[in-house]
């Protein structure tokens, strides 16, 4: 559905672009620069006090937006806006339905950037999570993602704004503070605090903006290409913590060298109270309490992890609804590390589980990949997004050959590198690079639901010395057009034939010198289907 809003019915404040089709109103005729938030934080109450200087570059003549920041709920949870300013003079607001609207004294011009301070206060109802670790230990953590930013925040929490970022923060004294970017300054207030400052100069989405402020254990893993890897755990765990997330060195050397550079200055690594299993902030990335064991048991969650880094953080989805562009791709290159460490057969175990999983789905939830009937952005994270598209990714590599799949993976990277952007721009990539039409390929696997249901049978013809393969699709709607490979066991080995099954029924005919022991359909699990042969 197009929104917009007509303000005294001449200018066209809020649209959404052309393919975008998420519910958020995007403000085409602004653009967030950089956000500076001073954050004072305490522990006999869990008020902050923020100011945040927003620098906003104006595409149109404008004197009114808007940010978003949640207001407080019944319980007096949320955000209450103290003051705007503008030059240091008051500008006139509004502060409702969680969004702060500024009115300009004098219309902004085209093309010009105004520097805006917000002084807010509140209690967060969600975004930043305050309270004990299981150690008993009070801490303060972000946990923005989706678009949990303007809980806490003043933001255009939408990730098609990206901005760079500096986080301010004035905490007692016993607490460590470490957020986006490098620390460009620690200092002391007085004898009860301490002032910390942080810089991301690299624009990044609101999802993966955040500060952790927390007693903290913290250890240089090491380096790739002169960028920092750091741990930073809870004190009373950290020779396990320290162990756990050690491996983010390979990682981050194994994704820098097959993708493209880096686009950030270091790679923490945090022990947190993130709601999720891992939350891929920029650069500063917060797992679970509960994931440091010093078994070494993180080392898929930290690949999916750091993938994030490449896809979602630096190259965006553009529309909440492709998502599958950051969480499909962080589940098969954290697939692809395990498959450089461990052998292709730790990746084709991950497929075929993950194979289960869309397949299992699919039976309840018979939706695309690309799904625009979602408005709750929460459910954009399923199976879809993360195995769906994980597996679109290893049929497409397959498709394409190495060569040019990793071809076209470091072409889309370079181009959207710390910009945003949507499938079809990752399609035009890959076609670049391959030099291969993929318009049904996408067609077929993001943007309609579903996947082959193969029944088939085999005979084979002595005298003839002909196998024959009978192949149906069985499922409901669509008509998959998919390379399948098949595979005849014989006398302790495999010979195996590329066919290409594009009807509901076909026949497929092969000369063999004897009976197959065996006849297999995907022996080398490339295809996402359900489905089995037997002999007739």
């Amino acid at each position: 559905m197009i929104t917009r809003i007509l303000l005294l019915g001449v200018v066209l404040l809020f649209s959404f672009s052309g393919k975008a089709t998420d519910p958020y109103p995007i403000n085409r005729f602004i653009d967030v620069i950089h956000y500076q938030f001073y954050l004072e934080v305490n522990d006999s109450t869990d008020v902050i006090y923020g100011e945040a200087t927003v620098s906003v570059l104006f595409k149109k003549n404008s004197f009114f937006f808007e940010l978003d920041l949640a207001n407080k709920n019944d319980l007096g949870k949320g955000m209450e806006t103290v003051e705007v300013l503008l030059n240091g003079n008051n500008l006139g607001f509004s502060h409702n339905k969680d969004k702060l609207a500024i009115t300009l004294s004098t219309p902004a011009k085209e093309s010009e950037t105004l520097n805006f301070r917000i002084k807010y206060q509140g209690t967060p109802n969600d975004g930043l999570i305050i309270g004990r670790n299981k150690y008993g230990d009070r801490g303060f953590f972000g946990d923005n993602w989706p678009d949990r930013a303007h809980q806490w925040l003043p933001v255009v929490d939408h990730p098609s704004d990206k901005a760079s970022v500096d986080f301010i923060v004035s905490a007692p004294l016993h607490y460590s503070v470490v957020a986006n970017g490098i620390k460009v300054e620690e200092s002391f207030i007085n004898e009860k605090r301490k002032l910390t400052r942080w810089q991301e100069e690299v624009p990044i989405p609101t999802k993966v903006m955040v500060v952790g402020i927390a007693r903290f254990a913290t250890e240089l893993a090491g380096k790739v290409d002169d960028i920092p890897v750091e741990s930073w755990v809870f004190p009373q765990n950290k020779a396990e913590g320290f162990h756990d997330y050690a491996v983010a060195t390979r990682v981050l050397d194994f994704f820098n060298s097959h993708i493209g550079a880096y686009s950030y200055k270091k790679l923490a690594n945090v022990q947190s109270k993130t709601r999720w299993g891992g939350l891929e902030n920029a650069n500063t990335i917060f797992y679970s309490e509960n994931s440091v064991t010093g078994k070494g048991l993180a080392e898929s969650l930290i690949a999916h992890e750091v993938a994030h880094q490449w896809f979602g953080n630096s190259a965006t989805e553009r529309d909440w609804h492709h998502v599958w562009l950051s969480e499909g791709f962080a589940t098969y290159f954290a697939n692809l590390f395990l498959e450089q460490v461990y052998g292709h057969d730790r990746l084709v175990k991950a497929e075929l589980d993950q194979r289960k999983q869309v397949i299992d789905f699919f039976s309840k939830n018979p939706s695309p990949v690309l799904d625009t009937t979602i408005t709750e952005l929460g459910k954009l994270l399923s199976t879809n997004s993360y195995q769906k598209g994980a597996w679109v990714l290893h049929m497409l590599r397959h498709q394409v050959g190495d060569l040019n799949f990793w071809k076209g993976i470091r072409h889309y990277y370079a181009l959207y590198r710390n910009s945003n952007a949507l499938t079809s721009d990752f399609e035009r990539s890959m076609e670049e690079a391959s030099g291969e039409d993929l318009s049904t390929f996408f067609d077929q696997w993001i943007y309609k639901g579903g996947h082959p249901r193969i029944g088939g049978t085999w005979h084979y013809d002595i005298k003839s010395k002909r196998l024959s393969i009978e192949l149906n699709q069985l499922q409901s709607g669509q008509l998959f057009k998919v390379p399948l490979e098949i595979g005849f066991g014989q006398d302790g080995s495999q010979d195996e034939k590329t066919t290409f099954f594009d009807r509901k029924s076909q026949t497929f005919h092969f000369d063999l010198p004897s009976k197959p022991s065996q006849v297999v359909l995907d022996p080398n699990t490339w295809l996402l289907f359900e489905g089995e042969i037997h002999e007739k």
